[in-house]
């Protein structure tokens, strides 16, 4: 089988994701999609004729996050018509998913050249959900919605299946807030040293004004007093009602797991951050790379995917990082660093302690709760954080892995390399 390698990876900074507040919550989706296409293809002076394809993950696919927004970003950013674009949902996994399917696609020597990446502009797609829910639409890949479902798996918010994991594994409230402050500490000493500088570029609007070039949604003041006084945010959400037979959220876990007491841990400080953004990760075959003097960035060794129980929604990342370890014959300790996405403390918090991680060695320059969470770009975001982190420490392996909606969870495990393997 072909080698597939991580030639660069680029992102946006992320915005809050709020109309009215965040820098970017005035761009179209396709405008922060097709700055990092631009950028990846600039910086390594692409002929986009040569692009097989963009492999893009959204989330949210409606409105002006509809209609293939891969293709439309990729034309919007100059690409070459002969550069095909399509477009994937799996939840907050996508970001990830769609570099393993760029990279499967060159290591199956149907592709040479592929960018993948992801966006997710929250700002929009808050505020759409929400008129969708006052009207009474409620889409059926949700769990509240999905009524074909609610018999066999019930699925539930996924901030009261946080709480539901925490009660049923006996985290504090302390460890989980601690968690989330070391999550700040970490992500304001990586952006106060530029170990983000390498990845990162600026948006500019369509008159050429600089609209972002740093990382919007930190909070270095955070302190541990501070968040100790944060009101869990999700108890009323649990016990609020969703259709006329007085079915909530609670209930639906509680349909699974009827003597589970669901208490309340997670809020605005201990959850990852609503935000805006895009990534862009480039990858090609050895002979494509070689031929065209590019330099290898990263080898990707191995991908998976693992699917777990979808009313507790949050708990594949632990199985899906045995299961891409397996694939990749290492083990955890030959992995020098983890990605764990922090949809909610509890989530990197499990994961630590079920396979035993030294806490240096995951999430060493922030995650999600400090720095958000763009759902279908933050596993891109974090597969070029890990890249850019192997080459500034020297290690070799990096893994990343995130929980998605229905129980999903994608990983990936990637090798620093400094030239092409034999």
């Amino acid at each position: 089988m072909a080698e597939a390698y991580i030639i660069d990876a680029v992102r946006t900074p992320r915005g809050v994701g709020k109309v009215g507040k965040g820098a970017l919550a005035h761009m179209h989706p396709q405008h922060l999609a097709a700055t990092v296409l631009k950028a990846i293809a600039e910086r390594n002076d692409l002929d986009t004729k040569d692009v097989d394809d963009v492999i893009w993950s959204t989330s949210s696919q409606k409105g002006k996050q509809g209609g293939d927004l891969g293709r439309m970003a990729a034309l919007d950013a100059g690409y070459d018509v002969t550069s095909s674009g399509m477009t994937l949902d799996r939840f907050c996994g996508g970001g990830i998913t769609s570099v393993n399917l760029a990279a499967a696609q060159v290591m199956s020597g149907m592709a040479d050249l592929v960018v993948a990446g992801g966006t997710e502009m929250m700002s929009y797609t808050s505020s759409a959900m929400q008129e969708e829910m006052q009207a009474g639409i409620r889409p059926l890949g949700m769990g509240a919605g999905n009524e074909r479902l609610r018999g066999v798996h019930p699925q539930s918010h996924q901030g009261v299946c946080g709480d539901a994991i925490a009660s049923m594994e006996g985290f504090t409230r302390e460890e989980l807030d601690a968690l989330a402050l070391r999550s700040q500490r970490n992500a304001d000493r990586a952006i106060k040293e530029g170990r983000f500088a390498k990845s990162v570029v600026p948006v500019y609007d369509e008159s050429g004004t600089l609209v972002l070039d740093r990382e919007e949604f930190p909070r270095p003041e955070t302190t541990a007093e501070g968040l100790a006084e944060l009101k869990p945010s999700f108890e009323k959400v649990a016990d609020a009602p969703l259709d006329e037979k007085g079915t909530t959220f609670r209930k639906l876990i509680n349909q699974k797991y009827p003597d589970l007491e669901i208490r309340h841990f997670h809020h605005a400080g201990n959850s990852s951050g609503v935000v805006d953004g895009a990534a862009a990760i480039l990858i090609a075959s050895k002979d494509y790379a070689k031929a065209h003097g590019m330099k290898p960035r990263a080898r990707i060794v191995a991908t998976a995917n693992q699917g777990d129980d979808p009313t507790l929604m949050l708990n594949a990342p632990v199985p899906a990082a045995k299961k891409v370890l397996q694939k990749a014959g290492l083990t955890k300790d030959d992995i020098d660093l983890f990605e764990i996405n922090e949809a909610f403390s509890v989530v990197a918090a499990k994961f630590i302690r079920d396979l035993d991680l030294p806490e240096d060695k995951v999430n060493v320059n922030g995650g999600a709760m400090a720095l958000g969470h763009p759902i279908g770009a933050t596993g891109s975001i974090l597969i070029g954080t890990i890249v850019d982190e192997l080459e500034r420490t020297g290690g070799r392996y990096g893994l990343v892995t995130m929980c998605a909606a229905g129980g999903m969870a994608p990983a990936i495990i990637v090798e620093r390399v400094d030239d092409f393997v034999d």
